[in-house]
């Protein structure tokens, strides 16, 4: 269904809620991002928790951390939540981490969550794309309308800035929550896709973290990690002990070389390699 256009917050919504209530029961494609998790709660508001699923993939294209922040998510919201692991690098157009990737990996995990609803008794699927995912590269949406997997919040006409904005109204705590995509997306397009280079991106933005710095990417380019950080003042890295620590634990995850991107962070940086 294409999106409907409303410039309007109030309309939009009445839009996602009347979109929602037609479903007899629903299953949610849930990431704990900031998309998923709008559309998983007004799902429940609208069609009461013992009607809506919360389906959860986990690969190691996801972190620990997020995994475990779904989780959490889920279960305060009260909505039951299956989690089906994934091994995503057994599909050998996923490993070639091609330009198409990003289709055949949705193709795979849509597909999987879709027969784990159905065999639970939800006929529907849905996901979270929003209005402004059309103005980038996104080979995933393909597999979406391939699998008629429903997309509310872009059908409602909502952007990023909309979600935001009614996830605050509902006092989600992912209203503020930097964008997040997954760990694949940190390795150049034809470069094999391997457990150890997805370990040593979770790892090194892990490090970031802890220091404070959320809303960031490191970029694996073999021996050297390119670190982005979305920060007025990205200084802080170069001064120690935070410079030298953050030096010793980059090596330990098996880069030579540590560079700090001097553009900063940028969603989808390395679809510049496709232009």
């Amino acid at each position: 269904m294409p999106a409907i256009e409303s410039s309007n917050l109030e309309g939009k919504k009445a839009l996602l809620k009347q979109r929602l209530e037609g479903f007899s029961s629903l299953a949610v494609a849930f990431s704990g991002g900031v998309d998923s998790t709008l559309l998983l709660r007004v799902a429940r508001d609208r069609l009461g928790a013992d009607r809506v699923l919360a389906v959860t993939a986990v690969s190691p294209f996801f972190t620990a951390a997020e995994d475990q922040y779904c989780r959490e998510l889920a279960a305060e919201m009260g909505v039951r939540q299956e989690r089906i692991e994934i091994d995503l690098l057994d599909v050998a157009e996923i490993v070639a981490n091609g330009p198409r990737r990003c289709y055949h990996c949705k193709k795979v995990i849509l597909s999987q969550l879709q027969k784990r609803a159905a065999d639970r008794g939800y006929v529907q699927l849905a996901e979270g794309s929003n209005c402004d995912d059309l103005d980038d590269y996104r080979p995933g949406r393909q597999a979406v309308d391939e699998l008629s997997v429903a997309s509310p919040l872009l059908e409602a006409g909502l952007t990023k800035g909309d979600i935001r904005q009614l996830s605050r109204q509902l006092g989600l705590q992912t209203a503020e929550k930097p964008a997040s995509a997954c760990l694949a997306t940190r390795i150049p397009y034809g470069v094999a896709l391997t457990r150890d280079t997805l370990a040593a991106v979770e790892h090194c933005e892990a490090f970031l973290h802890r220091h404070g710095f959320h809303n960031c990417r490191v970029r694996h380019h073999g021996t050297t990690a390119r670190i982005e950080v979305a920060t007025a003042d990205p200084s802080a890295l170069l001064r120690d002990p935070l410079r030298r620590d953050l030096v010793a634990h980059y090596r330990q995850a098996g880069f030579l070389h540590v560079a700090l991107d001097l553009e900063g962070l940028r969603s989808g940086s390395l679809n510049q390699e496709l232009t």
